[in-house]
């Protein structure tokens, strides 16, 4: 089909210098302007959102190793324009498409001394924020080359307070997201949620991340935010070969906590998908012999209490079939956990099953229940053993009918020398991601880099973990996540993509570690499940603690893949009230958590379509429900409803409400 597009350029290009070096690039919708400068050969960059400064005038350009700079004596050579307005669709998601609306401006510089050396700067502007990155072409001056320091900042035009965690104090990112003004910040890991004076709100992250170093910010001044760029461990930044990109840094400007979650520049950054034929790619709900070992019910080691046995196994394909969960998740199932794993990570073998778990019979038992199991491969951050068995494994697992790998790195660096958001940790994880994609196989990724929309481009790659989850509430020293941690992450971590938190806990109990323990209600658990977004879901407590409770019907409902996405309400750190429509009914599903304190709430229903009847089961708190001294009473109750209806929640402390809103 022949498509014509009427390409309206708003671009505003003002001569504000006489030689044109001040360029104005505006969005679609006219509200956002990116006014690029050259002043005395320095390039930087300023935004504007409906006349109000976003960023002042903000640096641009590189040095390179041997203090060879890279950021001045410049000259504009060609300034190229381009707009995009295009619909795709998602193989899964949020929403089923995706709109890619933007303008675009590519500014040509070249140095104006001998070197002769060009870069280009690539500008887009959506309606919902901004987008930019470097290009270094194939050149003669210019071939092989080393970074040691990006330049690139982002100066506020006010010192609000963002939401962050630390980039190189915690592991994994795994660390609880505090509040503090931006000038007081360390160096902190991106997305960096902003909430303006005003009450909207700046992100700032990054988009196809590819053979290049993770992006963190650190203070450089009055409300400034420098990049600084992961190393190696001998210091490098970035190893480069023209023709080269940067990746896509990122800004949203969102009115609303709506529009912050639904901004899709990231991905719509990222390349379209380079699997022809996902229809292999399934989103699910899964459960696993995994949290029994994290209260040290199992081992992941073979020996008396080992969980991954055939014999445990089956018991656990038999419960997912039961209850309408498509896949079990084994972990300790291969050689390589006996003694100190993650300082011996090489010793892991891939394709060699402890003795007590016969793969053969599990494999063909699963098949007969219609239930997919899940393969773990830790790795212990050692990357050179798992690269060189990698196809092996991979194979290993296709042809034992398993189409789903969870990867882990649980170790503080990768071959005891390189961060996990460095470069050379990027080339592992996408080198693992194309491999699995050639033998069909979707990735869990944990311990990872920050994601950055890279599941546009290989959809396959389904999840990744990147958060402080919830195996924390089963042994952290600190007693667990705090209630409010689950309605920040949302907002900050979530914006970066799906992320595999692992909840469903309704037993409490914790005989081992008797501090520490999951604090919500049982009501909060089951509302996590909208509010939290994965195409991958698990139901992660043991199999019996599930058993004869209603309210486990709730999560069987619960679909991983959506039609449409929308945050009714909410205050980052306070609560959230999230509703999704499933992709393949007219059903919804509302999620609505608190933190410690009780709430009230009136949400409307006018998302709904009109002239049509629903019919809501509602499982909430009682009236005494308290994460901490009574977590588990829920009252359970259905009524018929209309998109003209309001309906009252109470969300008790540490507790939420979860909604199943059916079609008649």
């Amino acid at each position: 089909m022949k498509k014509i597009l009427f390409l309206l350029l708003i671009f505003c290009f003002s001569a504000c210098y006489k030689n044109n070096k001040k360029q104005i690039l505006s969005s679609p919708d006219g509200k956002t302007e990116i006014c690029f400068a050259l002043s005395n050969g320095k390039p930087s960059y300023s935004v504007k959102k409906a006349g109000k400064a976003i960023l002042n005038p903000s640096q641009l350009g590189f040095v390179l190793t041997n203090d060879d700079s890279l950021d001045a004596d410049f000259e504009i050579i060609s300034i190229k324009t381009d707009s995009k307005d295009e619909t795709w669709q998602q193989p899964w998601g949020e929403e089923i498409e995706v709109r890619n609306h933007y303008n675009e401006m590519k500014i040509e510089l070249q140095e104006k001394n001998e070197k002769k050396r060009l870069i280009n700067i690539v500008f887009r502007a959506f309606d919902d924020g901004i987008g930019f990155r470097y290009e270094f072409p194939e050149q003669e001056n210019l071939k092989n080359f080393e970074i040691a320091d990006e330049l690139t900042n982002f100066a506020l035009a006010q010192n609000d307070s963002a939401w962050s965690i630390p980039a190189y104090k915690g592991e994994y990112y795994e660390i609880l997201w505090k509040k503090n003004p931006v000038n007081t910040l360390d160096t902190v890991v991106t997305p960096l949620t902003i909430e303006t004076s005003d009450g909207k709100y700046i992100a700032i992250h990054e988009a196809n991340l590819t053979d290049y170093a993770k992006m963190n910010l650190y203070p450089s001044g009055e409300s400034t935010l420098k990049v600084d760029l992961t190393p190696w461990s001998n210091g490098i930044k970035v190893y480069a070969q023209t023709p080269f990109v940067s990746p896509w840094r990122t800004i949203i400007l969102a009115d609303d906590l709506n529009r912050l979650v639904n901004a899709r520049i990231m991905l719509n950054l990222n390349e379209p998908s380079k699997i022809k034929n996902t229809s292999w790619i399934k989103p699910a709900k899964y459960t696993g012999i995994w949290w029994g070992m994290h209260k040290e019910k199992y081992t992941w080691a073979q020996g008396p209490k080992h969980g991954a046995t055939t014999k445990n196994t089956k018991a656990y394909i038999d419960f997912a079939a039961a209850h309408h969960l498509s896949g079990v998740l084994v972990e300790g199932w291969n050689y390589g956990w006996d003694g100190d794993w993650v300082a011996n990570g090489n010793l892991f073998s891939f394709t060699k099953p402890y003795p007590d778990f016969n793969i053969d019979e599990i494999a063909k038992y699963a098949a007969t229940k219609g239930v997919d199991i899940i393969g773990h491969n830790e790795t212990g951050g050692a990357t050179v053993n798992y690269e060189n068995q990698l196809d092996s494994a991979f194979l290993f697992l296709t042809h034992h009918n398993i189409h789903t790998v969870k990867t882990g790195y649980v170790n503080q660096l990768l071959d005891k020398k390189e961060r996990h958001s460095s470069q050379y940790a990027v080339r592992h994880f996408r080198k693992v991601i194309e491999t699995a994609a050639k033998y069909q196989l979707v990735v869990d990724n944990h311990e990872p880099v920050m994601p950055t929309g890279l599941q546009r481009t290989y959809p396959n790659l389904m999840t990744q973990e990147a958060v402080r989850g919830q195996e924390y509430d089963a042994w952290s020293r600190d007693g667990g996540n705090p209630p409010e941690h689950t309605t920040i992450v949302p907002f900050t971590r979530g914006l970066a993509g799906p992320m595999d938190f692992t909840f469903g806990t309704f037993d409490f109990s914790n005989p081992v570690y008797p501090q520490t323990r999951v604090q919500t209600t049982i009501a909060k658990q089951l509302a996590l499940y909208v509010v939290i977004y994965s195409p991958l879901q698990m139901a992660s407590d043991l199999p019996e603690n599930y058993e004869n409770k209603p309210a486990f019907e709730f999560i069987e409902k619960v679909p991983t893949d959506w039609a449409k996405t929308i945050i009714k309400d909410g205050k980052i750190g306070d609560y959230i009230v999230t509703v999704r429509k499933d992709k393949y009914s007219g059903d919804w599903f509302l999620g609505a958590i608190t933190d410690e304190n009780a709430r009230s709430l009136k949400v409307d229903l006018s998302f709904l379509d009109k002239n049509k009847s629903y019919k809501a089961k509602i499982f909430q708190d009682a009236s005494d429900s308290d994460w901490k001294m009574n977590p588990y009473p829920m009252i359970i109750e259905e009524q018929e409803i209309t998109s003209e209806a309001t309906i009252n929640l109470y969300l008790a402390p540490g507790g939420g409400t979860a909604i199943w809103i059916k079609e008649l």
